[in-house]
């Protein structure tokens, strides 16, 4: 029977095991152990631990994977709202129009109440047909205020539409991310005609990357009024804003902003760029869901296309902004779920 109450030892010799080494392995390996046998005790040494824990709790990851945002658009609700060529109806299309009814004595004999309407014809206050007229009347004024899909309540002029479409690129198109900041320093976004040239200029230059676009995500948000399109337009800039480090290109409404501050750091690359498009505009527009590239051209053209005079806002967000930062795959699955692969 052995003695089993002796505590085992942990401890070991590094001499010991380097003589065994020596005589296990070929000569040629001798040099490898040596220095591997140095190493280990090496890292025996308090201090040294102390030095590799202490830069341990120093590195930041996000710091690594800081990513800056750019940001060039403009708004012009208030202009829209005022616009003298949005006209509400309040009866549908082809509808009963009525005027107020005029009564006076009947001009004709046995009495009773007159009672003309526009048209000057006269029927006896009793009469069961001018019942009938004036409930029927009623029921379609009342059921074309009541819906909500009657043109001739809200016609679709109109309405406010808000689109937003969301791409994600691989890294190497840094090309694409200088076409975006040559547009953001020289845009004018003081003007319709300006908040109309980033749309084309953003469009054009993601048309003609086809091969760089590896994802994509579109949505389209109808609204009955110019307000609830702001409140949409504003929530969806939010959104996008928060997901930026920090914002190191700015260009809206012409005011700029430019920062220098770069965070890069060696041995990461920039893995991939996510650009996405905010439009208000008046009226109802359409862009498809994402499925395939024919899918993203089909919308950029469709963004592309909307006129100026009809456009409220524009919002290009994209990041990175500069060239030298990253955004991690890991980033990219956390900050934007709903991209859809090509």
């Amino acid at each position: 029977m052995r003695n089993n109450s002796r505590k085992p030892s942990f401890e070991f010799d590094c001499d010991s095991i380097g003589a065994k080494l020596k005589s296990m392995i070929p000569f040629s390996f001798g040099v490898f152990a040596e220095s591997l046998l140095k190493a280990v005790k090496t890292l025996r040494k308090p201090a040294v631990v102390a030095v590799i824990l202490g830069l341990l709790l120093m590195y930041d990851p996000n710091s690594a994977l800081a990513a800056s945002g750019g940001r060039m658009g403009g708004r012009s609700f208030s202009s829209g709202s005022s616009s003298s060529s949005r006209s509400y109806r309040t009866a549908p299309s082809g509808g009963l129009s009525y005027s107020a009814p005029y009564f006076g004595p009947s001009p004709f004999s046995g009495g009773g109440v007159y009672v003309g309407p526009a048209v000057g014809v006269g029927v006896g206050a009793g009469s069961s047909f001018f019942l009938i007229l004036m409930g029927f009347a009623a029921f379609m004024l009342v059921s074309g205020f009541l819906s909500d899909r009657s043109e001739g309540v809200l016609t679709a002029t109109d309405k406010t539409t808000v689109l937003k479409l969301q791409i994600g690129l691989l890294g190497m198109a840094r090309e694409l991310q200088r076409d975006l900041n040559l547009i953001a320093e020289t845009a004018d976004t003081s003007t319709t005609e300006g908040l109309s040239y980033i749309l084309t200029e953003t469009t054009l230059a993601l048309l003609r990357h086809p091969d760089y676009c590896i994802s994509g995500y579109s949505s389209v948000d109808v609204k009955r009024s110019i307000e609830e399109g702001e409140k949409r337009f504003n929530r969806l800039s939010l959104e996008e804003r928060g997901k930026f480090d920090e914002e190191t290109l700015v260009n809206v409404n012409n005011i700029k902003k430019q920062s220098t501050t770069s965070h890069r750091v060696s041995g990461f690359r920039n893995e991939y760029i996510v650009i996405t498009i905010l439009v208000a505009a008046e009226g109802v527009h359409k862009l498809p869901t994402i499925n395939g590239s024919g899918d993203l051209k089909e919308a950029l053209q469709k963004l592309g296309s909307i006129p100026s005079s009809r456009t409220l806002a524009v919002e290009v967000l994209w990041t990175p902004q500069n060239e030298n930062d990253t955004l991690s795959e890991r980033e990219l699955l956390e900050d934007y779920p709903l991209l859809r692969p090509l």
